[in-house]
């Protein structure tokens, strides 16, 4: 198949979002120099074939395609058609017009619980470790130190092996037990599952006999190294093996009482465009399948996923670091900002603290108390939060205090999140949005550190170390501060912002005092 070339030229201060989430970090693109191609990598996150500016301009395209901003020009190489086009003059209208021509919502969102209450994974606490015990232990701790039920997830290694979807006897003697004790407790239960299957195992042999995994160029079963060794990949073009994997899922839910599944995995680094599988697909359309398996339950959650924008799947950001820059903290806005003009709308911050286990397992590792209270800060006002890293046990009694505040400022505003949610779930817009998507034309383009939740809550969280202080954009209106100041905009407004506050503002309605 031929590859396709399209110039067009930028706008004077035109600026572009889209491509791969974790590139929002340099979001918005305009004359600097950018270059990712989809088919290539994704960077381990969410990606779409899509790209929008602030100018009311979008490009679309059914396949994966190179894209480079050089010079005043973007330049597009792709093997499918691409469909370019201009909506109006602004991100919103732009947006509003694409999600409905290219990935309209279906009505669906996932389960109203992972908005209302904080998530609570396993991974960093007990990394490869988890068992019955712990994790009972973990949820009285979480209930015991103020956090308020919500979401728990038994992340890798709660299974025997990868792919036999049944717990291990020694580490989960009883798991009715430990789901019935979690729902007894206000918890809600969901289980680590991926497309990977651990070779020379009865469960291997089986689907390998069946034709369920996928194969390589030559025929053979493809074995793929992974962060966890070297696996088969469930074939997930072939109904049925969707069909006998599903059916194990649901097993666990009849059998267990799980109520949801995390989907770990199915990046399209781990595929080859000559994999040979029951339909014909390059990498990108196999996590696009991988994805397809979650939308039969409405408690999921995803990393990795290649389109279906618009549908009812959690978005989660890639791991995170434990620092304040680079791939930490500072990450956390931007990407979710680009995750909802991707049509990701269901989105959720990294495991607060960080969710890459390398941070912690570092010989240099250092735990820093006031980053991880900031992290939970400016993850309770998106629309999911999630912890990890058991905050009794690494903070001292303040700023253990100060992240159960968080914790229950999102519990607070968990039903107008929902409402947020649902409406999302009607239109196709983002829950968490960019400043230039709500006031455009004001110069706004490039704030990445603050958000609105919705039109009317802007969230100005602190993200640097030592700052007890904090510049907040205020867009036109009358903006009343969590510490009961009202503010008038647009302006520039500095607030104190000690470690005990996270500044937060919300409209007031034409006509109110």
């Amino acid at each position: 198949m031929s590859v396709k070339e399209t110039a067009i030229e930028l706008f004077e201060q035109e600026c572009w979002w889209g491509g791969a989430v974790n590139d929002g970090v340099r979001m918005p693109f305009n004359n600097l120099t950018f270059e990712r191609d989809l088919s290539v990598s994704l960077d381990m996150n969410q990606g779409v074939p899509f790209l929008i500016s602030n100018r009311g301009r979008y490009i679309w395209s059914d396949a994966p395609f190179r894209y480079v901003f050089n010079k005043g020009i973007l330049w597009i190489w792709s093997k499918g058609d691409i469909q370019f086009g201009q909506h109006g003059s602004t991100l919103k209208e732009a947006f509003q017009f694409a999600s409905g021509q290219f990935f309209p919502p279906d009505g669906a969102m996932p389960e109203p619980l992972l908005f209302q209450a904080p998530q609570y994974n396993l991974w960093i606490e007990m990394m490869y470790e988890p068992s019955q015990d712990k994790v009972i232990a973990y949820a009285q701790q979480l209930l015991q130190n103020g956090f308020p039920p919500g979401v728990l997830m038994i992340d890798d290694n709660w299974h025997d092996s990868y792919g036999s979807l049944e717990f291990h006897p020694g580490r989960f003697p009883d798991p009715a037990v430990l789901t019935d004790t979690l729902h007894r407790m206000g918890f809600q239960v969901m289980l680590w599952v991926s497309p990977f299957i651990t070779p020379d195992t009865v469960t291997f042999r089986m689907l390998q006999d069946k034709g369920y995994l996928l194969k390589d160029r030559t025929g053979e079963t493809a074995i793929r190294k992974w962060w966890s060794g070297y696996s088969a990949l469930l074939d997930c073009t072939n109904a049925e093996a969707v069909a006998w994997f599903r059916s194990r899922l649901n097993g666990l839910m009849s059998r267990y009482g799980i109520d949801g599944f995390k989907f770990d995995g199915g990046d399209p680094e781990f595929y080859e465009d000559s994999d040979l599988s029951a339909k014909p697909a390059d990498k990108n359309r196999h996590c696009e399948t991988w994805g397809e398996v979650g939308l039969s339950y409405s408690l999921n959650e995803y990393r990795a996923c290649w389109k279906l924008a618009g549908r009812p799947i959690v978005q989660r950001l890639k791991d995170k670091y434990h620092q304040w820059e680079q791939e930490g903290l500072a990450t956390l806005i931007p990407c979710a900002l680009a995750q909802g003009l991707a049509g990701y709308a269901f989105n959720c911050p990294d495991m607060i603290g960080g969710g890459d286990i390398q941070s912690f397992i570092h010989p240099d590792f250092s735990f820093d108390e006031e980053l991880f209270v900031r992290y939970a800060q400016c993850s309770a006002l998106f629309p999911m939060m999630q912890f990890s890293a058991a905050p009794w046990r690494l903070l001292n009694e303040q700023n253990l205090f100060y992240c159960v505040e968080a914790a229950r400022l999102h519990l607070r505003m968990g039903d107008r999140i929902v409402a947020l949610a649902e409406q999302s779930s009607l239109t196709g817009e983002p829950i968490m949005r960019a400043m230039d998507y709500v006031f455009p034309g004001q110069g706004y383009e490039r704030i990445h550190d603050q958000f609105l939740l919705g039109d009317e809550i802007l969230v100005a969280p602190v993200l640097e170390k030592g700052a007890v202080k904090r510049k907040v954009v205020i867009p036109d209106g009358r903006w009343m501060g969590d510490d009961g100041i009202v503010v008038t905009g647009p302006c520039e407004w500095e607030t104190d912002s000690p470690l005990s506050r996270l500044p937060w503002y919300e409209k007031i309605a034409e006509g109110k005092t």
